[in-house]
């Protein structure tokens, strides 16, 4: 255990120590921060704690974690470790030196955030059955719902790395080709009057590969750093009239919300959940997992209106709901050949439960703007978002007296 103090249901629990890039007031430097309850230790402080060449590697001068994703599972392993025991209760090396200690450890309100990764490339699959079902059905029928090629592979498009937000950033209402109505053919230019929010989860490449080489299945998960929350904000009038025949553009580039604290693999690997083997239809060899599991992360969306007192919960759901994993994922990405490199971002797509207050996303809470959407006790009601509607979206694994959480995912819509 470790010598701060962290409450039961905080986030960022000792077993935890989520990474990310912070600055201050004081050192408007952005640099490699661990979260522990109410606390970020600065990294940079404790460097000479970890090995010389860690330190030089992966600590000293760096303004993002791109280099510590590239570094590989070794040096995150010895990485996370060290921390474990600068932070023990049984290591003096910080605990007792109050000097160190007041200049390595940092209030969390007296920080500044800034993106983990210097973002190369991000795509998005879609790869929740239940979401992708919901929305077959919506538009297309119960019978067809799902495409012919969804079950056999990882449903991806490339998004836009450029528009990739910190959790707080606000997201301007986007403006572009519209429908006026259900019989209209031809489109006027107006702001988008669906807009809505996808309840989504990413993770951050770590090493990447050579041009022209796939990662293996068997190598997958030493190329998966961390995951983080992700809001993928979607245009729906937009993209109903854009997607064909090449899928979504400008209704999906305009912002993507992430939280600013990765969590690592390790942290949640306590969280495994095994998965039965896809035999109905059993992928092609590739993409074949020896171990097929998803993770037990609880994962909430709440709004809050400009007029409301509180954000309201909308959607509850897990990530246990993903059919394709995070490592099927990366390995259909590259298996063309096609470089992933460190920083870079997948998200996985819309996570939809089986239950209707499960849903990722608006377009299903409300199915098509046929049900209201009530936000709890407040009075209001929503089919799509707002101008000034604040979208909230968090996250957590809970361990026995411990969690291993995300914090928060959020940003306003504006005008």
């Amino acid at each position: 255990m470790s010598f701060i103090e962290v409450a039961e249901d905080h986030d960022f629990s000792y077993q935890n120590l989520p990474y990310g890039i912070f600055s201050t007031a004081s050192n408007p430097t952005p640099r490699i921060g661990v979260a522990i309850g109410d606390w970020v230790l600065d990294v940079t402080a404790v460097k000479h704690l970890f090995s010389p060449e860690l330190a030089e590697k992966c600590i000293e001068g760096q303004t993002t974690l791109n280099a510590l994703m590239g570094a590989g599972r070794p040096a995150w392993t010895e990485f996370r470790n060290t921390l474990k025991k600068i932070l023990s209760k049984d290591d003096p090396s910080l605990q007792n030196n109050a000097g160190l200690r007041a200049s390595a450890l940092i209030q969390n309100t007296e920080v500044i955030m800034h993106l983990p990764a210097q973002i190369g490339d991000y795509t998005d699959f879609y790869s929740s059955r239940n979401h992708a079902t919901n929305v077959g059905t919506m538009f297309r029928g119960k019978d067809n719902a799902l495409q012919p090629n969804w079950l056999h592979l990882p449903v991806g498009y490339h998004g836009r790395a450029s528009s990739v937000v910190l959790s707080g950033t606000p997201i301007r209402r986007p403006t572009g080709q519209i429908l006026p109505s259900p019989t209209a053919t031809t489109p006027v230019f107006s702001p988008c009057k669906l807009m809505d929010f996808e309840l989504e989860m990413g993770f951050f490449v770590g090493p990447g590969n050579d041009f022209g080489e796939p990662i293996k299945m068997g190598d997958a998960a030493d190329h998966i750093f961390g995951m983080v929350l992700m809001n993928d904000w979607s245009a729906r009038d937009i993209q109903k009239w854009e997607y064909v025949p090449l899928g979504p553009f400008n209704a999906k580039n305009f912002g993507t919300t992430i939280s600013p604290w990765v969590v690592t693999m390790d942290a949640l690997a306590p969280f495994r959940l095994p998965l039965e083997p896809k035999v109905d239809p059993e992928p092609l060899p590739y993409l074949v997992e020896k171990d097929s599991y998803q993770f037990d992360i609880k994962l909430f969306t709440a709004i809050r209106g400009e007029n409301m007192t509180k954000p309201e919960i909308v959607a509850s759901s897990n990530f246990k709901y993903m059919y394709w994993s995070p490592r099927q994922q990366l390995v259909h990405h590259s298996v063309t050949g096609c470089n992933m490199r460190p920083g870079d971002l997948l998200g996985s797509g819309t996570i939809s439960g089986t239950e209707p207050h499960e849903y990722g996303s608006l377009l299903e809470l409300c199915w098509k703007g046929t049900k209201e959407v009530k936000l709890g006790e407040s009075g209001e009601i929503r089919k799509f978002l707002k101008d000034g509607d604040d979208v909230i979206m968090t996250g957590y694994a809970q361990g026995m007296g411990y969690r291993v959480g995300f914090g928060t995912c959020a940003g306003k819509v504006a005008p």
